[in-house]
């Protein structure tokens, strides 16, 4: 058995309810004056510019623990992959190849 929607009743203004004034603090006097303080509005927060952070690429040997042996340009990854396997000769665990991303420091020039 199906049940029959109500439909929604108009919406009137006098529905809608109004965001309600600030609150005041009011202090009565033994004499019958009325002091009325309003709170203060707050300002909004200054919006921060988003720190621009610039990253350049190398290439990292690493160990078996994950801990960077050697560290060469971008553009050198034959070099770096023939430490990786020079350092991999032996009894020593393997050493690997990887990406590694590092922070650029910016000088500010003053003129």
């Amino acid at each position: 058995m199906a049940t029959a929607r109500k439909k929604p009743k108009p919406i009137d203004e006098a529905d809608i309810k109004k965001k309600p004034a600030r609150k005041k603090a009011v202090k009565t006097a033994a004499d019958g004056t009325v002091e009325v303080k309003v709170k203060a509005k707050r300002k909004p927060r200054a919006k921060k510019e988003p720190e621009i952070i610039r990253l350049k690429i190398f290439w990292g040997v690493f160990n078996h623990q994950l801990k960077r042996v050697a560290l060469f340009d971008f553009n050198q990854k034959k070099a770096a992959d023939k430490r990786a396997e020079e350092l991999s000769h032996g009894e020593k665990p393997p050493h690997f190849v990887q990406k590694v991303k590092e922070k650029i420091e910016e000088v500010a020039v003053k003129e």
